[in-house]
């Protein structure tokens, strides 16, 4: 279940940290500090951090600042925390493993503590489903929009792709109908109808679009 040598405790109250009193009962090692000076982790062991809420300077979102520190390099969770005083959106995408109210009966904290150890997170179910729902779509977005830019490729003429080739090289306008014996005219009609099939509004966008495509556009660079 267990996969941390100790349970570190950092309560900042005077009053007794029951928590820390119910795992020990149960046969988990756990140290509590009430200085953050404490917390300096110990190469030689694994130590799962549980940070009160009470007590502790929090940010605009009520998450503990040394939370916020800690859990870029070791495993950390809330508990003691005060119900609708945090929100449990940015704790979860920040890496907080789980969050055990105050309000709750000691049980259902020790079920979260034993969850949280085993490498499992301890949210509200319906919580986790709407972030993984989110974090799926941004997924997703970059794939449509991979989509929408094929589909914008496939619509270019030959000699279309051809003058996003020489843009790429840096190619003006001038230089481009010289390369291509075509008059100067003929190359802004050309780049236009390149703007408006890559809903580009300058070459520079029209570079960043056509980044994915340099293989096949290298393909065109034959008249």
């Amino acid at each position: 279940m267990n996969n941390s040598d100790e349970v570190v405790f950092l309560h900042q109250v005077t009053a007794p940290c029951h928590l820390a009193m119910l795992a020990e009962s149960i046969g988990l090692k756990t140290r509590v500090i009430s200085d953050i000076e404490q917390l300096e982790a110990s190469n030689e062991q694994c130590s799962f951090y549980l940070i009160s809420q009470q007590g502790a300077a929090v940010d605009c979102n009520g998450i503990p600042l040394v939370a916020a520190q800690l859990v870029k390099h070791v495993p950390v969770a809330l508990y003691d925390v005060t119900k609708d005083s945090l929100d449990e959106e940015s704790a979860l995408l920040l890496g907080v493993r789980g969050l055990l109210f105050s309000d709750q009966r000691m049980d259902l904290q020790l079920t979260g503590l034993r969850k949280i150890l085993a490498d499992e997170l301890w949210y509200d179910r319906t919580l986790i489903s709407r972030v993984f729902r989110q974090l799926v779509s941004q997924i997703e977005t970059p794939l449509q929009l991979s989509a929408e830019g094929s589909e914008s490729f496939q619509q270019l003429t030959r000699r279309e792709k051809t003058i996003i080739q020489l843009v790429s090289s840096g190619a003006r306008n001038k230089e481009i109908a010289e390369s291509l014996c075509i008059s100067e005219h003929t190359v802004k009609a050309h780049i236009s109808s390149i703007f408006r099939k890559t809903h580009a509004r300058n070459r520079v966008e029209l570079l960043r679009w056509a980044e994915p495509f340099q293989n096949q556009l290298n393909l065109h660079t034959a008249v």
